[in-house]
């Protein structure tokens, strides 16, 4: 009870709960439905404004801005998902395997960690297409090994805590493994500030998503994204401007949802981050 009170108290919590969820829902809708197909080009209704064909308009081939703004939204989203994820479970695992071997082990990997942190994504997925080639898996990689650090470091410097308290010594005395150890006692406990990194690298990577797109190391044409979108639109800035505003109020507003979700439930999950 006294944890539903908590979420009552923080509308920050709600808001952002409240736009990530609709942003969710834009994306799964799509994979199912859209007002037109983004790809149908019909040149004889390019450029047309918000209303005047289709609900937000028609670009520079006469796709439908809806429909690709929808779509977008997921392979946004789907992208920023799958690199956090994979970056969040490496940067778990370093974390906690860090806290438990301590000592040289752990500065070693923390200053293998400070070099990739050191690298920022689009300069990895400039390297990465080079090789691989430019498109969604380049994008994903770039992001996810810039998050590697990010959870490593966080995880780390909650286990250490954990660490030092009296249960855990208690466990170690009783002659428990390390990997026991971390496993029920150190992982559980860590929880809580995973998820709270989740949500807010989660805006940061559909950010550098975006960047990615912009540069042409993202997602290929012809599958819609933003940061495409934008780029696309810069030669018609005075002719259409919604081509620009839209897909960037999409990004904002997907950033700011869940900054807000992050920042909520961090001061839900502990209240003295909250107050200090």
């Amino acid at each position: 009870m006294s944890l539903f009170r908590s979420f009552c108290r923080r509308p920050q919590l709600w808001l952002g709960a409240f736009v990530t969820a609709l942003l969710f829902a834009v994306a799964l809708i799509s994979l199912v439905w859209t007002p037109l197909s983004p790809s149908k080009m019909q040149i004889v209704h390019k450029l047309k404004g918000p209303f005047d064909h289709g609900l937000l308009g028609t670009d520079q081939f006469g796709r439908d801005v809806a429909s690709m703004l929808m779509v977008g939204t997921w392979n946004s989203l789907s992208t920023a998902l799958a690199a956090v994820i994979i970056g969040g479970v490496a940067g778990t695992a370093i974390g906690l395997f860090a806290a438990a071997r301590q000592g040289f082990v752990e500065q070693l990997l923390m200053r293998v960690c400070d070099v990739i942190f050191a690298v920022p994504p689009i300069l990895s997925a400039m390297m990465l297409g080079a090789f691989l080639g430019a498109g969604r898996f380049t994008a994903i990689i770039a992001i996810a090994t810039f998050m590697v650090p990010v959870f490593a470091r966080v995880v780390l410097g909650s286990a250490r805590q954990i660490w030092a308290r009296d249960y855990v010594t208690a466990a170690q005395s009783i002659g428990k493994r390390p990997l026991g150890i971390t496993l029920v006692h150190i992982l559980p406990n860590v929880a809580g500030q995973i998820i709270v990194q989740t949500a807010i690298q989660l805006g940061l990577a559909i950010l550098t998503e975006a960047g990615l797109s912009f540069l042409g190391l993202g997602m290929a044409p012809p599958a819609p994204s933003w940061g495409r979108m934008l780029a696309d639109s810069q030669t018609y800035l005075g002719l259409a401007p919604w081509l620009a505003i839209l897909p960037g109020l999409s990004i904002a507003l997907a950033v700011f949802g869940l900054n807000m979700l992050g920042d909520g439930l961090r001061d839900v999950i502990d209240p003295r981050a909250e107050s200090g």
